[in-house]
């Protein structure tokens, strides 16, 4: 039975909260006594001297499969479930939180949130102001057609042994292990403004790597297959080339141990979107969060050139580049309904024609830089974390024509082309990097004409966006991502996409990573 507005408000004194339990997009929910949890928390929070509050009930639940060669190394599969509770009292932010979800479990954090706040008030350089949103009442979830955690694992173990078995089928492969992750997220959230959301979020990611060994000189390559992470149904992986490619990318670790090392020197650089996401990830992503740009925060990334008196000023790269946050990104690792602050998702640009426009923020965030409204960008990855500013889904708009990758090669002299993920580099200002790849071609006259290794480019991240002269069009716009993005102290981890087009770099540094005796 659905509740009314008045039985879930409990009276006058909760007016604010005009939130019904809604009908469930999938039969989730099965408890109605959650209703109750949720109404007694708030109650309990405003009762001991909030002005604001919100509860997230959360469950969310983790599967791995590993496996190597013939053989499975591993399968893990666990479950967190638990209330939290936020508070603003004396201007001060305020959390608690358990794994009981009772009413009596969530009245006792709601009041110990409170208690917190009211500490943490005797420290307060200034209050904490939440920027104005709609009561949003809504239910919204990952489009799917099988889910994934219905699926045996029997079945997940299957393919990942037959990709390693056709892997093995190449000459000169001694190794290969593959994976498969998944990661489903359901949670609830209220507040005394009014929200009242439920979401559910699945995200999967399965891959492999390969290994070719030449046992004579003592040498060995790796090669990953190129399947981004997604935000999914178990189809993501049925229709996936998987498997099909598994051959392939034997042949290309083997092909990748026999090629030379390249010349180290300056050369235009051709970006696949299996390597330039990460890129954008790191030179664009984290130095347009505004908690880094303003100094609050330095965990894993450091802080950011992007401070607010650049804003509007600073060119961050060529005019033909236009990089957005998008949280509504089809299968984006960070796309939802609504943020942890219970604000709508949405689009915005970060750079536009080049130069540095806009920020990622929460409701607490948009008063520093004079902004009347959040972002959407609040998250925190368990009922136990406190939701704090993190990134959504950044990426780079396609050139408004048509041009391929087999374009840019074509219309590229010298050049070497990088594909895929390797080690990288930056430092604490996002601005010096350094980032390598899987495969790299080399690129004469248009062609690309052989494999090569030992590849790395390093640069500065306003000299390397202002050298992009080409990018791809739509149909080469392509999604990346990681299941891991830390931030944060205790850390927190979150799931990002970034889609990009290939693009071209001219005249960059191109480095050699060659340690082998010898060289």
């Amino acid at each position: 039975m659905k509740l009314s507005r008045r039985s879930f408000l409990g009276g006058s004194a909760l007016a604010a909260l005009a939130a019904p339990r809604l009908a469930l997009a999938r039969g989730l929910l099965t408890d109605p006594g959650l209703d109750d949890v949720v109404k007694r928390a708030l109650a309990a929070a405003t009762k001991a001297g909030a002005s604001y509050a919100d509860v997230r009930l959360v469950r969310r639940r983790n599967e791995r499969v590993n496996t190597r060669e013939d053989r499975i190394e591993h399968v893990g599969s666990s479950e967190e479930y638990g209330i939290g509770v936020r508070v603003i009292a004396k201007g001060a932010w305020g959390f608690s939180a358990t794994p009981l979800v009772t009413v009596a479990e969530a009245e006792r954090v709601a009041k110990q949130a409170v208690a917190i706040a009211h500490a943490n008030s005797k420290l307060l350089e200034r209050p904490v102001t939440l920027a104005p949103v709609p009561a949003n009442v809504d239910v919204w979830q990952t489009p799917l057609v099988k889910d994934p955690f219905k699926i045996p694992l029997e079945d997940k173990a299957e393919l990942l042994l037959a990709i390693n078995a056709a892997a093995m089928k190449v000459a000169g492969v001694k190794f290969v292990t593959s994976w498969y992750a998944a990661i489903q997220e359901w949670k609830i959230f209220a507040s005394t403004d009014g929200a009242y959301i439920e979401q559910e979020l699945v995200r999967l990611g399965p891959g492999y790597s390969v290994t070719a060994v030449d046992e004579k000189r003592g040498e060995f390559e790796t090669r990953d297959h190129g399947l981004p992470p997604m935000q999914a149904g178990w189809e993501y992986v049925e229709d996936s080339t998987l498997l099909a490619d598994a051959r392939r990318i034997g042949e290309e670790a083997v092909e990748k141990l026999k090629a030379p090392s390249v010349v180290p020197g300056k050369r235009d650089l051709i970006l696949d979107p299996s390597n330039l996401w990460l890129t954008i990830h790191e030179s664009i992503g984290h130095p347009t969060e505004l908690d880094r740009a303003m100094g609050y925060e330095a965990n894993f990334a450091g802080t950011s050139f992007a401070t607010p008196d650049k804003l509007g000023k600073l060119k961050i790269g060529s005019p033909i580049l236009t990089f957005y946050a998008d949280k509504t990104t089809p299968g984006g690792l960070a796309t939802c309904g609504y943020d942890d602050d219970g604000v709508k998702t949405q689009r915005w640009n970060l750079v536009e024609n080049g130069v540095f426009v806009g920020y990622q923020t929460t409701r607490e965030q948009a008063g520093w830089i004079n902004e009347k409204a959040s972002r959407g960008t609040s998250y925190a990855d368990s009922y136990a974390s406190f939701p704090f500013q993190r990134m959504p889904n950044v990426s780079l708009a396609p050139a408004p024509r048509e041009r391929s990758l087999d374009d840019l090669i074509a219309s590229t002299d010298d050049g070497v082309l990088v594909s895929g993920n390797g080690s990288w580099s930056i430092d604490h200002q996002r601005l010096n990097f350094q980032f390598g790849g899987q495969v790299f071609w080399e690129i004469k006259k248009g062609k690309k004409t052989r494999m090569l290794r030992d590849v790395a480019y390093q640069a500065n991240t306003l000299e390397f966006w202002s050298a992009c002269d080409a990018i791809g069009g739509k149909s080469s716009w392509a999604l990346g991502g990681s299941f891991n993005d830390g931030k944060g102290e205790p850390t927190q981890s979150n799931s990002v996409s970034h889609g990009c087009p290939p693009a071209r770099f001219r005249q960059q540094n191109i480095l050699t990573t060659n340690r082998r005796a010898g060289s």
